[in-house]
């Protein structure tokens, strides 16, 4: 029987699967930023070349994309190299967004399923702090749009499965100036903040028991109602 040698891991192996595995376990979210260079490498007590090259280690593997004076961005594990085609898509055909939300009413509603079961204790305090921002936006009808797509993307995170998350925000990205148009056009009355607000309070509630069906049909529930203001919104754009 022959034996092969042991080779010791490079420096900059070590730190790239420590950072995939951060990425993985759904720590970063697609878009966001890892920490500079000269940070990274404090916190790993290494060089910065070694960062460097660990950096396009993950690069090469399409996990992050590194831009010239822009720093490291965590790319989408669902996403094409060219981007995210849907937003064109929803841009020139606004009625393109109803059939996301068609996927989304299909998709959330088990993100949140699998939310109430999974959630840490973490996740469910996220969750009602951004709920209390909500309901705190309520006076002055302050619009919550940012916390309402946060909301969600919170819960795709509280399944802790990486697929999941990647998709929502991938989705999210693609919809955004869609979502951000259906807000300040047809949700304008102080009965359509506090409606909203309940649908979000009602989900993050069945999720705090870890009530999965609950959460589920609370999610499917908000999303249909999402959906009749979102076509009501394109008909009218289009008439």
């Amino acid at each position: 029987m022959q034996f092969q040698p042991i080779k010791p891991k490079k420096v900059s192996s070590q730190i790239a699967e420590q950072i995939r595995s951060s990425i993985l376990a759904g720590e970063f979210s697609p878009g966001d930023k890892l920490p500079p260079e000269r940070e990274l490498a404090e916190m790993f007590g290494v060089s910065r070349p070694s960062v460097r090259e660990a950096i396009n280690m993950l690069a090469a593997s399409g996990l992050v994309k590194a831009y010239q004076g822009g720093g490291t961005v965590v790319m989408s594990l669902v996403e094409t190299v060219a981007g995210n085609p849907l937003t064109e898509l929803i841009r020139n055909e606004q009625e393109r967004a109803l059939d996301v939300i068609e996927v989304r009413k299909g998709m959330e509603s088990w993100t949140a399923y699998y939310a109430a079961q999974r959630a840490l204790p973490e996740d469910v305090r996220r969750l009602e702090e951004l709920v209390g921002g909500m309901e705190r936006n309520l006076d002055g009808l302050k619009p919550s749009e940012d916390l309402d797509a946060n909301f969600h993307i919170v819960i795709a995170r509280a399944t802790h499965n990486i697929v999941w998350l990647h998709l929502m925000q991938t989705l999210f990205d693609a919809m955004k100036e869609f979502q951000q148009s259906v807000w300040r056009a047809v949700y304008l009355t102080r009965e359509d903040h506090h409606l909203l607000f309940g649908h979000h309070r009602r989900i993050f509630e069945a999720i705090q028991v870890k009530d999965a069906e609950g959460a589920r049909d609370a999610m499917f529930a908000h999303l249909a109602f999402a959906e009749q203001r979102s076509t009501a919104y394109v008909t009218r754009q289009i008439i």
